[in-house]
């Protein structure tokens, strides 16, 4: 067993070769001990740290008997569950690079994905998420293997063959163990382990290779903090966000791996609330907008208890606004106790009464509401980061003094500074090798070995990063994930309907656009309809609006779900030179529309 007294976890962290090699010797440490859990006929049921082991080393060994061999690519498309952590371990104990994606992917999506990387297998979880895979090998023709997790319905193919999961886990446990050690006993830190495709500024998603040591520099900056500001103890998390992520990944895959956690698979969104009071997690690495809706309901169940709970909670709060760095002023401390002894037990109750810490990622916080969870009583730790660093680059921890308008001091290994134009500079064996078959855009990003994030900050006293900007256009919504403007707004005005458009969507929900209708359809639209040609009197038309409308759903049709655009309204005019919304080079002034546009981008939330 793992002994949390004596830094051994992070000593393993820190000498182990690749992930592969850390795992299993967490595996032998840990034996039959529960590891990986999940909800079947309603009851949670787990599988043992050993089980886990002799899967994912008779996975390898049968996928090196496909055929495949060192650095080939493998696709893993599937929900969270326990085959996505045996499947993801098992590709690079086989010497391969795992290639996660989206089940929100569209075909399209996939076929950039499986072309971009020349992959040669792809598991697929299920029935459903099958179809556009296929769709997109159709039009690539390059997979010659489809691993199923459950039965597939097996569709004439040509060009590939089917394999069934539960076929590629049996066998020699032992010996395939053995073959697994002799192979990854050549794998390396810096060699890649997995390639996490993200948006970038031109639209198509870019591989990023993250080697073996990006994630373990990463896991062991975490595991630091665990170590030193909570102490290891019979940790358990709760996996909710998509692994496919780099932030679940390193976070909510490798980090419970270093330290011998257990790894609770949620149900989804709305069966979430139930499933931290079931399973009671003791670390939840989750993104802010779960947070505002906690919040939300938590609010909300305290104003219906009265007075009394309504004034502890005001009192929580107001407690919480007069600390400083975490220390409550001493006049503040008799109601803080009444606090302690009455409102916050219960809250902590619905996240299961283990929780020792909160972590918010992969988009900004809002500090409003990490300190409300601050003052109920729950830990928030927000971090900061980016695929390209493995993804964490740095995260708040109480010893240092949490401050919810910072993300933090860098973590362990990790090197940050802050360059002329005060975009945040970051170094170390965090930062990825590349994107994969992307030179130009690799040189772009990595200079003289500091990535340059698009970020723009600075550090204050205490050396916490504190973002004031973004360098770069790229959406973060408020899940934590990539959408790249440019993508939508060129494929929205390749419509005949749509001129010019621009799109917005950071820390929200979900993408709005802004749009000018193409002047010529608009003559056109109004003649066939028997109406004058005034742009302003058209666009208060619900018929006109429903034209375009139509527009925007085409384009919608082959976008994935965070792409989609739900709502959207008429600019004024075109975006022009002359009222400063494009650039000479003729690039839209994003900012410059933004603040022009505001209460009616702000109004595509409402209602």
């Amino acid at each position: 067993m793992i002994d949390p007294t004596d830094h051994q976890a992070l000593q393993d962290i820190d000498s182990a070769n690749n992930l592969v090699e850390l795992f299993l010797k967490r595996a032998d440490q840990k034996g039959d001990a529960p590891f990986l859990g999940r909800k079947l006929d309603g009851q949670w049921v787990t599988q043992s740290w050993r089980e886990t082991a002799d899967q994912i080393c008779l996975l390898a060994e049968s996928l090196r008997n496909l055929g495949l061999s060192d650095g080939d690519r493998v696709c893993l498309v599937s929900e969270n569950r326990p085959e996505w952590l045996v499947a993801d371990i098992a590709i690079m104990a086989a010497g391969c690079i795992s290639v996660p994606t989206y089940i929100t992917n569209t075909e399209r999506d996939h076929a950039h994905i499986l072309d971009n990387s020349g992959a040669r297998a792809v598991i697929v979880s299920t029935e459903k998420l099958l179809h556009p895979v296929v769709g997109a090998i159709g039009r690539t023709g390059i997979i010659e293997h489809v691993i199923g997790i459950e039965d597939l319905h097996r569709q004439q193919s040509g060009s590939f063959d089917y394999d069934n999961w539960d076929d590629l886990i049996k066998g020699d446990a032992k010996a395939a163990r053995e073959a697994v050690e002799a192979r990854i006993a050549n794998i390396k830190r810096e060699d890649t382990a997995c390639l996490i495709y993200t948006s970038g500024t031109g639209g198509a998603p870019r591989g990023v290779m993250q080697h073996h040591g990006s994630i373990l520099c990463n896991v062991a900056g975490a595991a630091e903090i665990l170590i030193n500001d909570f102490g290891i103890t019979d940790e358990r998390f709760l996996s909710f966000l998509p692994l496919s992520h780099a932030y679940e990944h390193t976070g909510g895959q490798y980090l419970p791996i270093s330290v011998g956690a257990e790894i609770f698979y949620s149900e989804g969104l709305e069966k979430l609330a139930s499933n931290i009071e079931e399973t009671r997690p003791t670390i939840m690495v989750v993104v802010p907008r779960l947070f505002e809706v906690l919040r939300t309901r938590i609010m909300k169940q305290v104003e219906k208890q009265g007075k009394v709970a309504n004034f502890m909670m005001d009192s929580a709060l107001r407690i919480s606004e007069n600390s400083r760095d975490g220390k409550k002023r001493l006049r503040d401390r008799p109601l803080d106790m009444l606090v302690e002894k009455t409102l916050r037990p219960k809250i902590r109750q619905k996240f299961g009464g283990r929780i020792k810490a909160m972590v918010s990622g992969g988009a900004p916080l809002n500090p409003e509401v990490g300190n409300f969870f601050e003052a109920m009583g729950l830990t928030m730790l927000q971090g900061y980061g980016q695929t390209e660093a493995g993804p964490v680059i740095s995260c708040n921890r109480p010893k240092v003094g949490l401050k919810m308008d910072t993300v933090g001091p860098p973590m362990r290994g990790v090197e940050v500074r802050i360059a002329d134009d005060g975009e945040i500079l970051v170094r170390g064996e965090l930062v990825m090798h590349g994107y994969w078959h992307n030179d130009a855009e690799t040189a772009r990003t990595i200079v003289d070995g500091w990535l340059h994030t698009g970020d723009i900050g600075h550090l204050d006293d205490a050396g916490r990063i504190v973002i004031t900007d973004r360098k770069k256009d790229m959406i973060v919504n408020d899940k934590g994930d990539n959408v790249a403007p440019q993508k939508i707004e060129g494929m929205l005005t390749l419509q005949p309907e749509i001129a010019q458009a621009m799109v917005s969507g950071d820390k929200r929900p979900y993408v709005v656009g802004l749009i000018v209708p193409d002047a010529e359809w608009a003559l056109e639209w109004a003649r066939a309809n028997d109406e004058k040609f005034d742009m302003k009197a058209l666009q208060d038309l619900p018929a006109f609006k429903q034209a375009v409308r139509k527009a925007v759903d085409r384009t919608n049709a082959d976008l994935s779900v965070i792409e989609k655009v739900r709502k959207f309204e008429f600019a004024d005019e075109g975006f022009t030179i002359e009222n400063e919304e494009m650039t000479p080079s003729m690039k839209i002034r994003r900012h410059k529309i933004r603040e022009r546009y505001k209460d009616r981008i702000d109004g595509m939330y409402k209602g």
